[in-house]
């Protein structure tokens, strides 16, 4: 061994809460102040949300604002990111939904407590380094057909229908609606439409204030003032506890476990999938790096003390970690801290919630299932290879209309046929790049793959080279190109495609986001040696035309040039 060699580090490093890195690295009054503010605003946004996604779920308002809490905190304090936001989210609505009405609440506990063993399992097996490579296609589909079938089910208080029973299948749930149609009342519609109307105007006009909040509020105050006869918290489900529950065991048989099995499996796939996609978008804003499988083992313990405090299901969610970095987040501290302001928020104002409207919380939720649907994204990857496109039609027709655990076993079965399918036509395309990127210890140095090709660069330059297919499993290691940089912001990327075959769909929108992200840094990017099937799909999906801070070359070396007078051009200005 040389002197400069050093031993692999031992494997409890990836199991290390980020929280614990923040206070290695220093943490400072300035930091908590930071973080104060980001919680506080994270909590005004999870407030409304907590209640109505419980509602949605078949629960009662109180069991979202405890999941958000303990979960919310545990997620924070344990998980592998430095901004994860965790609590309940719109993906978990339908499983929980249809769990409570064939199993009761005490088999949506018992199932819960199943999926966090799978999820600490997972982790303790370091299988989330394989999770999240999940098929865009996939995913997109699933969280699109998940999106479709909230904004359905709050037609009813929308609009104020008076039905005895919502059916749970999509299609007798629209015949009902239908049936019902002649029975729906305009006051809630008026509410409903106004919190709706509300919501979009704040995100034009006003995108730093919580909408939803101000929705949710100003519903409340125009029943309350002109004593509307519509339906409220407080008339459906009574008032609202003030404090946590004491944490209570289900009873635990081998019956239950073979019968809550599957429910229990969708829900850690999930908790794991939609977690690991929250904490690779946080990467993606703050240039950071997360530990995935830790991440897994904090959803697993933070799961298990939702559902023996009496909660949901609870996972990261997306957009209220986008707020919380927004908001100037700093730690895990404010994760932390949003979950402290909402207990506080539980104490004093649970009182106050019974007269929150249900037409402006189905508001709310339709504005959520909106934004889970993307539906850019939807439509990009329609102009996807044909495989891709049926992978995602098929998976968000199997959702909406069939079954989650159905649609997800199905999309990813077909996703993976699909993928062997192209490595077969590419078989005689040698990879020298590791496919599948482990979690690294945050202490432990990454250096690059190519350091020689990298000393040939000009000053200010860098480089990433792809090896075979451009599939679904190599997309992270595009999202994670800039932490592969030892020498900080680059001027100009440079992606040497040249020994790529083929590209899918999710390699597609990687590439994609990656130059806008670069565009986002006035960062120049450098494509070169883009043939073939690639140069086509690049093309159909709108990736190299009328592109900013984007140039296609033939060669390396015309890369190179380019990149060179590129750098000079910037010095020169900045001069």
């Amino acid at each position: 061994m040389t002197a400069h060699a050093r031993s692999a580090p031992p494997l409890w490093h990836l199991y290390i809460p980020k929280l614990v890195t923040v206070l290695r690295e220093g943490y400072s009054l300035r930091f908590f102040g930071k973080d104060v503010v980001a919680g506080l605003t994270v909590a005004i946004v999870a407030l409304p949300l907590a209640m109505a996604l419980a509602i949605a779920s078949g629960a009662t308002p109180d069991k979202g604002l405890v999941t958000a809490i303990i979960a919310g905190f545990l997620i924070s304090g344990l998980g592998g990111s430095r901004f994860q936001i965790g609590g309940p989210t719109g993906a978990f609505v339908v499983v929980v939904y249809n769990v409570i009405a064939q199993h009761g609440y005490d088999g949506l506990i018992f199932a819960t407590l199943m999926a966090s063993v799978m999820l600490v399992a997972a982790g303790l097996l370091r299988l989330g380094t394989v999770i999240k490579y999940m098929p865009q296609p996939v995913v997109t589909g699933f969280t699109s057909g998940i999106a479709l079938i909230i904004f359905s089910s709050q037609i009813k208080d929308f609009f104020g229908l008076i039905m005895n029973k919502v059916p749970a299948d999509f299609v007798q749930e629209w015949v009902a609606y239908l049936r019902n149609w002649h029975h729906f009342r305009p006051l809630a519609l008026a509410v409903g439409a106004g919190s709706l109307l509300l919501i979009i105007v704040m995100r034009r006009f006003a995108p730093k204030m919580p909408a939803f909040l101000f929705a949710v509020v100003g519903g409340s105050l125009v029943v309350a003032a002109l004593h509307l006869q519509v339906d409220t918290i407080g008339s459906r489900f009574g008032s609202i506890p003030n404090t946590l529950p004491m944490p209570h065991l289900p009873d635990i048989t081998l019956y239950r476990i073979k019968e809550l099995f599957p429910s229990a499996f969708t829900i850690a796939f999930l908790a794991g999938i939609e977690s690991l996609l929250s904490a690779v978008v946080a990467d993606g804003m703050t240039g950071r790096r997360h530990r995935s499988n830790c991440e897994l083992v904090a959803q697993g313990i933070a799961n298990a003390a939702s559902a023996l405090f009496g909660g949901l299901p609870a996972t990261g969610a997306i957009a209220r970690t986008a707020t919380n970095i927004r908001s100037g987040a700093k730690s895990p501290v404010a994760g932390m801290l949003h979950a402290v302001f909402l207990l506080g928020f539980m104490y004093f104002l649970a009182p106050l919630a019974r007269y929150v409207p249900l037409a402006s919380l189905a508001a709310v939720l339709i504005m959520v299932a909106w934004g889970m649907s993307e539906f850019e994204r939807f439509l990009h990857l329609l102009k996807a290879p044909r495989g891709d496109m049926a992978v995602l039609l098929l998976t968000f027709g199997l959702t909406a209309l069939v079954d989650l655990t159905v649609a997800i076993e199905v999309g990813v079965v077909l996703a993976a046929m699909l993928f062997m399918y192209r490595m077969a036509n590419a078989v005689e395309i040698q990879t020298s790049n590791q496919i599948i990127d482990d979690d690294t210890d945050d202490f432990e140095r990454r250096t690059g793959d190519r350091q020689n090709l990298r000393d040939q660069l000009p000053k200010g330059v860098e480089m990433f080279q792809f090896n075979g297919p451009f599939f679904f499993g190599a997309v992270s290691q595009l999202a994670d190109v800039t932490d592969r940089s030892e020498a900080g912001k680059p001027r100009v990327y440079i992606l040497d495609l040249a020994r790529v075959p083929l590209i899918d769909g999710s390699g597609a929108s990687a590439l994609d986001e990656f130059i806008s992200r670069c565009r986002r840094r006035n960062i120049h990017v450098i494509i070169c040696g883009l043939k073939g099937q690639p140069r086509t799909i690049a093309r159909r999906m709108g990736l190299i035309e009328k592109k900013d801070f984007l140039q296609v070359v033939e060669t390396f070396g015309a890369a190179i040039e380019v990149a060179q007078m590129l750098v000079d051009k910037k010095t020169a200005s900045v001069n």
